[in-house]
């Protein structure tokens, strides 16, 4: 499956063009699309590429790999980004923020012109929740108001934990997350909009319309699916 990831995050790098702003996604399949732009800036084959990264993690990966940066105070657009996600469902909604940087990388899309989102096929759903929680980001001031909050939507809500320690996951913009199982979402607009009515609520992970075609790693080969 390793393999797959490399082949989809390689598929989309294809698409990036020299002097193109490139949005730096987050996750273990878009680092194999930070490897091949990386491999390819230094054969000069790409050039005058600029990244806005998602993510602490992504921007030190960046640094390291040697992809120039940029930020939105020089860039107020992103010509492609290409990102990850935790679950896809057939209209190319998706689940985003297992990794954290749901808030960042919801920025990115959408300031994006094209957003590319390369997966394994597990992360292939007909409808959002099948396999996933939403991560939802919360201040901390406001997390117990909102834990009850998807309570009232009937959802199941969990404070995400630092794995052996007893204290909260942290994002990079210093709140906290709650993965909130709702099951199979029958509305991903109308929920959407429910949580986007909180005040304690930053954001969450559910992206709507945003994303332009899913690069899918299958067992036998690379599957692209574009949005009709």
């Amino acid at each position: 499956m390793e393999n797959l990831k490399q082949k989809a995050a390689e598929e989309a790098v294809k698409y990036i063009e020299s002097g193109m702003v490139v949005g730096l996604g987050t996750g273990s399949t878009v680092y194999y699309a930070l490897l091949k732009i990386s491999e390819l800036i230094k054969a000069g084959k790409l050039v005058n590429i600029v990244g806005i990264p998602s993510s602490g993690k992504t921007e030190k990966l960046a640094t390291e790999l040697e992809i120039p940066l940029t930020d939105f105070m020089k860039h107020k657009s992103i010509d492609i980004t290409i990102d990850g996600a935790d679950e896809v469902d057939k209209y190319l909604n998706l689940i985003k923020g297992g990794g954290g940087a749901l808030l960042r990388e919801k920025v990115l899309a959408q300031a994006s012109k094209r957003l590319i989102i390369i997966v394994d096929e597990s992360k292939v759903s007909s409808k959002l929740g099948e396999k996933w929680a939403v991560p939802v980001e919360v201040i901390k001031f406001a997390y117990p108001l909102e834990m009850e909050f998807i309570k009232s939507l009937a959802g199941k809500p969990q404070l995400r934990m630092y794995e052996n320690l007893n204290e909260p996951v942290l994002t990079d913009e210093g709140n906290y997350i709650i993965d909130a199982n709702f099951g199979v979402i029958k509305n991903p607009f109308e929920l959407a909009a429910k949580l986007e009515n909180r005040a304690g609520i930053v954001e969450h992970g559910i992206f709507i319309n945003l994303t332009s075609e899913v690069i899918v790693a299958y067992k036998d080969g690379v599957k692209k699916i574009k949005k009709k």
